[in-house]
């Protein structure tokens, strides 16, 4: 099943899925594919005008050109879900910096809105709430069909 991550570019929820048989949905994948395309002129820009363009599907054209780049690839993969994992609170050093919050926010009411199984979980603070984090994403990924 192709599983979404929120916050995209979590290479522990990554490798959570993959470890039960799922494929991530992440940022990385998508960026990945931009670095290594010899048409691309200017990595680490990564984002070409026809992200841009993508991104005009998800978001206004006043929308700042950042954001409509980030939908340009951060849409394509939520469209692709067939079930999603949220982590809430996440903090913004930890995962980098993915927009504004009315985007973040935007790409969770897109994600709610496909009705697709969603497992949303809490930042862990400490050792026994990341514990409790990773069992609650194994039980969900188990029961993925």
């Amino acid at each position: 099943m192709r599983v979404f991550i929120y916050p995209p570019n979590s290479l522990i929820l990554a490798d959570l899925v993959e470890r039960f048989g799922h494929e991530p949905l992440v940022i990385m994948s998508e960026v990945g594919e931009r670095v290594t395309n010899p048409d691309i002129d200017s990595p680490p820009l990564n984002i070409t005008e026809n992200d841009l363009k993508m991104g005009l599907r998800y978001v206004a054209i006043e929308a700042p050109s950042g954001i409509r780049g980030r939908m340009g690839l951060i849409g394509p993969l939520i469209d692709q879900s067939q079930a999603a994992i949220i982590i809430e609170n996440a903090e913004l050093n930890t995962f980098g910096c993915l927009g504004c919050a009315r985007a973040a926010n935007y790409i969770k009411y897109l994600v709610k809105k496909k009705e697709i199984p969603i497992l949303t979980v809490q930042y862990p603070t400490d050792e026994t709430s990341a514990k409790r984090m990773v069992k609650k994403i194994k039980g969900f990924l188990q029961n993925l069909a």
